[in-house]
């Protein structure tokens, strides 16, 4: 419950506040937001799997959006930073549907 309040609370002081991200930082927000929406629903499905661990949860998140933001800076660095964030967005994106199709199947038993 305290998650799900967080999450509205959350959602509700950007639409007001609406925050400005930095130049520097806008080719990695697509690419965070798509790695921690990979570790949520890694979650969710373990979570209905019955075997959700918060620790192994966490470091998850964490890493993965680290993880995706340096591959996107190392493509960057070498001048093909386009292509392998089209990568990783592919990859993660690969592992979400993957998660939400395990957890289609778990819910509705389809």
């Amino acid at each position: 419950m305290i998650a799900v309040l967080g999450l509205i609370a959350g959602v509700v002081l950007g639409l007001v506040l609406q925050p400005t991200v930095p130049a520097v930082l806008e080719p990695y927000l697509p690419i965070a937001v798509v790695a921690a929406l990979d570790a949520v629903f890694g979650g969710v499905r373990a979570k209905l799997d019955g075997i959700f661990d918060d620790k192994q949860f966490v470091i998850s998140f964490v890493s993965n959006v680290l993880v995706a933001a340096f591959i996107v800076f190392l493509g960057d660095q070498l001048g093909v930073g386009g292509q392998l964030s089209i990568s990783v967005v592919v990859v993660l994106g690969v592992r979400i549907f993957g998660n939400v199709a395990a957890i289609r199947r778990h819910l509705f038993r389809a």
